[in-house]
């Protein structure tokens, strides 16, 4: 943490809106190696919901940049320890490596993407291009919508019928 904005008691607002912005600037300063710390040191905000939505950006932001990277596993091994005191961080970390799995075509399975959240689902829908996440979706989607962007996007997927 460059700025030890999250680091020092003294530093504590009561206002958690003062938080909130203090930890997203600690986040957008962290260098790699102190991210998990950053993120563990969050979620002992006595506002657990606000530490949770904090955490979670980041998860967010910095899982997308490394969403096909070779580095994801590993990220994600270092966060793991972090958020395991936050059942929202730890299922969205979770998540997000289903996605990967899901936009790579690595091992993924039916049950754990339909069990996934409205959010998981729909990201799904809108990302991957392996046509059997599409089938599923389109089969058993949570929402109307969530099916209909899998159908559009698995009629364009699918190769052409030969003649």
């Amino acid at each position: 943490m460059s700025s030890g904005a999250v680091s020092a008691d003294s530093d504590w607002d009561p206002d958690e809106h003062v938080r909130f912005a203090r930890y997203r600037r600690a986040f957008d300063e962290v260098a790699p190696a102190d991210a998990a710390a950053l993120v563990a040191r969050v979620l002992t905000d006595p506002d657990k919901g606000m530490a949770s939505s904090a955490v979670c950006e980041f998860l967010d932001r910095r899982a997308a940049e490394l969403l096909t990277d070779p580095g994801y596993p590993s990220w994600r091994l270092e966060m793991t320890g972090s958020v395991e005191v936050d059942d929202f961080s730890a299922r969205r970390l979770n998540e997000w490596t289903l996605l990967r799995a899901t936009t790579l075509d690595e091992p993924w399975d039916a049950e754990s993407l339909l069990a996934a959240s409205h959010w998981l689902q729909l990201h799904a829908a809108e990302k991957s291009s392996v046509m059997a996440v599409l089938e599923v979706l389109v089969e058993s989607g949570r929402t109307r919508r969530i099916r209909n962007i899998a159908k559009s996007r698995l009629s364009v997927a699918q190769p052409p019928m030969p003649a």
